[in-house]
């Protein structure tokens, strides 16, 4: 038997020659929360649906669980709960129809599926609201019962694709500590797409970071933090003249951004000093300093000269995403 839940081969998606998965070669261990970090438009959502037999792959191949996901979809599916990033729930019915449907669907049988039932809507806290209708639910309540839906059938590989997209932060909070509890308690593989960094760097035993369909680095939160090393100086600045910093010594890696510089620099409370001293002597007026350990942030920076934005897509994201969509439409 293999250690490995999942394993892509050179795994490829190309939608009429815009390469959305680029040859992706990752093994995540049996039991392992492992994260995909990455801008929207990235190729997580594209890389996800490929394992879960959604969307066939152009090149290469995967398997989860053992199955190949080319011939032997059939296996991946039902060893498999998926978590949409998009509402799938009927709102017609209530949570424990929702979840009968689901259940009668994998063909478990009366008695174990209204056990079944009853347990995960106890893991989620919505016994109480299990007799309502969907529509009357909120927003976190229902990603808490599509959490819900893809355990019922007991599977061995959960997918959660973008599960805390668009809810205000307490309820992400309670998402969180779900998917918590899951890990601990539950021998179960989960496979975690995100673009917030606090939800990977919380969650995740390993987070793979993607862009333009490449895995660009993988490890733990720490090692990933570690590569970059020492601290970070922010330093905001509307001054034109900021690419003078460069010429500082005892800087390790200077990046420009859109609100002024990050400076990499190891014992840097000891050099905010000399920083403020150099800014002013070339005349670059300084709004504001700060100093920090890196980010997951300061990792994609470091791979891609560029940072995650959170809560909006810039206009280049947002036309490969709507680029993705159109070529879907098309297969």
């Amino acid at each position: 038997m293999s250690e490995f839940a999942i394993e892509t081969f050179d795994l490829t998606r190309n939608f009429n020659g815009f390469l959305a998965v680029d040859h992706v070669n990752i093994k995540i261990k049996k039991g392992e929360l492992f994260g995909l970090l990455g801008p929207n438009g990235a190729g997580k959502t594209t890389m996800l649906n490929m394992l879960c037999t959604l969307l066939k792959p152009s090149a290469g191949t995967a398997k989860v669980n053992g199955f190949d996901i080319i011939d032997q979809a059939s296996d991946v599916r039902k060893s498999i709960g998926i978590v949409f990033q998009d509402p799938s729930l009927d709102d017609r019915l209530t949570g424990r129809e929702n979840l009968e449907m689901h259940a009668m669907l994998y063909g478990i049988g009366k008695e174990e599926r209204e056990r079944r039932i009853n347990e995960v809507l106890k893991l989620v806290e919505l016994e109480e609201k299990a007799d309502l209708l969907v529509r009357t639910y909120s927003g976190g309540m229902k990603r808490r019962l599509e959490i819900a839906r893809g355990l019922v059938h007991y599977p061995n590989v959960l997918f959660l694709d973008e599960p805390t997209l668009g809810l205000d932060p307490q309820t992400r909070e309670h998402i969180w500590e779900y998917i918590e509890e899951l890990k601990k308690k539950h021998a179960i593989t989960i496979i975690l797409t995100t673009h917030y960094m606090d939800e990977a760097d919380r969650l995740c035993d390993r987070i793979g970071i993607i862009d333009h369909g490449k895995i660009i680095a993988i490890g733990t939160p720490n090692e990933l933090k570690n590569k970059v090393g020492g601290d970070v100086i922010v330093i905001e600045t509307k001054s034109k003249n900021v690419n003078k910093f460069e010429k500082l010594k005892f800087m390790g890696e200077v990046r420009i951004t859109n609100n002024g510089i990050l400076l990499n620099v190891k014992n840097g409370e000891r050099l905010i000093t000399k920083i403020v001293d150099f800014a002013r002597k070339n005349r670059i007026k300084v709004d504001s300093i700060s100093l920090r350990k890196p980010s997951l942030n300061d990792v994609f920076l470091h791979y891609t000269g560029r940072v995650i934005r959170e809560e909006e897509v810039d206009g280049k994201e947002l036309m490969r995403q709507r680029f993705l969509m159109r070529m879907r439409r098309g297969t």
